[in-house]
């Protein structure tokens, strides 16, 4: 499911217009995008929490030379699920 796929499926069942519903989907990614970028963490109930993650600098190897190379460090997001979506995926 992409973004578009995601609007059409709240489009219908809300009375909104498919362009209205991608307005709000992609408002919705810019929030947590936004807050990410702060540092914070973004909850959403039921659903799961985003969070940043800051890796340190690391060795590892390039694969073709199989040379030592520096990993630069980096933030990443990342995304724990809710126990209701765990549950749903699990039966």
């Amino acid at each position: 499911m992409n973004n578009a796929d995601l609007a059409e499926a709240i489009a219908g069942p809300h009375g909104l217009t498919k362009t209205d519903a991608r307005k709000v989907v992609d408002a919705v990614f810019a929030a947590i995008v936004d807050a990410a970028a702060k540092g914070d963490e973004v909850s959403i109930g039921a659903f799961g929490k985003f969070k940043v993650k800051d890796t340190a600098e690391r060795e590892g190897r390039n694969p073709a030379t199989g040379e030592t190379i520096k990993i630069a460090a980096a933030r990443k997001l990342g995304f724990s699920a809710a126990k209701a979506v765990k549950d749903a995926l699990n039966g």
